[in-house]
């Protein structure tokens, strides 16, 4: 289990009263928000994309609840006997749910259907401030397209055996009747960020235009480039989590509390997003992400800076910010600083220090612009090696290690 967050299961009532079960992802740190995640239909809580986005979320500290609807999965009740309707009114017993433990959400998640179902839902749930859809229909009827050549077995029997996905599914006359309800809903009371995939071979991407186009603002558009329908490549999941994550920020209120003793700037937290290869998520509070991995000559698949070059960008954002600091108080015309690092091993002796050991070093190549003497470029230069980053690694630092 990741160490940034832990799982539990649980169950509760759905519309109907039957037991759903589901997963709430919660932060191993402080919980600041709650998502509530909808899956697509005929789906479950479980598919890759839900999962990643889930690991994210709570990376940042927010929860997630994520849940088989009705007839799905690992929960109870009869699938023939669901609808649109139906599913927005699981997830409001989710949204209930999740009240009752002090957690009412505050971002809702839907995937294909699922972003139908969150939208017609969040207008019952006043703690939701933020809305995400991911290759979500404009309208249920999309969905009977692709059992069309049934729905006459559905009206006159009541339920037909469908293939979807490669799988037998029991729909019944209740998702019809749902459907041909249309019924209207008034307008979205949340911030609303509509994904799509333009290539999406099962929900054309018209679909996404027309959401957004009757949605108002604050509204956003991101594109999920070349994912398919269930964004089943890796890289997708993690793509789009990371933009709903960032999205999201916004709109939230994810105010941390105070860092803890001995921390200072608080805990950075690096856990693996990929254990066949060495990506990592790291985490710095609620606000700061970024990826790290290694060069695909080191098995890789580099989309992340290195652990050296993570270290570089610290001591060149360190030593850009203690120039920009001494020549602010000067008031000296410093318009631009830029600060090349680069990262070596050499041996000791080279270096001249006497030993035959290879020890770590670093180059900075500065560049100061702006109408400056000699004498306030020679002393900005000084000033460079005052950057504490720079102190810490020349002399060293403390490295203690525990076990949790």
């Amino acid at each position: 289990m990741p160490l940034d967050r832990t799982t539990d299961r649980l169950t509760f009532p759905g519309h109907s009263g039957a037991l759903l079960s589901a997963r709430l992802d919660r932060p191993a740190g402080p919980h600041l928000a709650t998502a509530l995640f909808a899956h697509c239909f005929t789906c479950g809580k479980d598919i890759p994309a839900a999962r990643r986005i889930a690991a994210r979320l709570s990376a940042m500290g927010i929860a997630v609840l994520r849940f088989d609807f009705t007839g799905l999965g690992h929960s109870e009740g009869e699938f023939a006997n669901t609808s649109l309707s139906s599913n927005a009114a699981d997830l409001e017993a989710a949204a209930a749910h999740l009240d009752s433990l002090g957690m009412a959400p505050d971002l809702l998640i839907g995937h294909s259907l699922g972003g139908l179902a969150v939208l017609r839902a969040a207008r019952n749930l006043p703690s939701v401030k933020a809305v995400a859809t991911l290759g979500a229909p404009a309208d249920a009827g999309h969905v009977t397209h692709h059992f069309s050549e049934h729905l006459d077995d559905i009206r006159t029997q009541g339920q037909a055996e469908v293939n979807l996905g490669g799988r037998p599914v029991t729909i019944g006359k209740t998702f019809l009747d749902d459907v041909e309800t249309n019924q209207e809903t008034g307008p979205l009371k949340a911030a609303l960020l509509v994904m799509h995939a333009p290539r999406d071979a099962i929900v054309d991407i018209s679909n996404a235009a027309r959401i957004f186009e009757a949605a108002k603002h604050p509204k956003s558009f991101v594109t999920l480039d070349e994912a398919d329908h269930l964004i089943t490549d890796p890289g997708d999941a993690e793509y789009a989590a990371e933009v709903i994550a960032t999205w999201a920020t916004r709109y939230l209120d994810l105010s941390p509390p105070a860092p803890p003793i001995g921390a200072p700037e608080g805990v950075t937290r690096v856990s693996e997003a990929d254990p066949k290869g060495f990506l990592q998520d790291v985490q710095n509070g609620p606000f700061h992400h970024a990826l790290a991995d290694e060069p695909k000559a080191y098995g890789g698949t580099d989309r992340g800076m290195s652990p050296y070059g993570f270290l570089a960008a610290g001591l060149g954002a360190c030593t850009s910010m203690t120039i920009r600091m001494y020549a602010r108080r000067k008031g000296w015309p410093l318009s631009h600083v830029s600060v090349d690092v680069t990262h070596d091993k050499l041996h000791a002796q080279d270096a001249g220090t006497g030993t035959e050991t290879r020890i770590d070093s670093f180059t900075r190549r500065i560049t100061l612009e702006g109408p400056l003497s000699e004498e306030q470029r020679a002393r900005l230069l000084e000033i460079a090696d005052k950057c504490p980053v720079h102190k810490t690694l020349e002399k060293g630092a403390q490295i203690q290690t525990e076990l949790l």
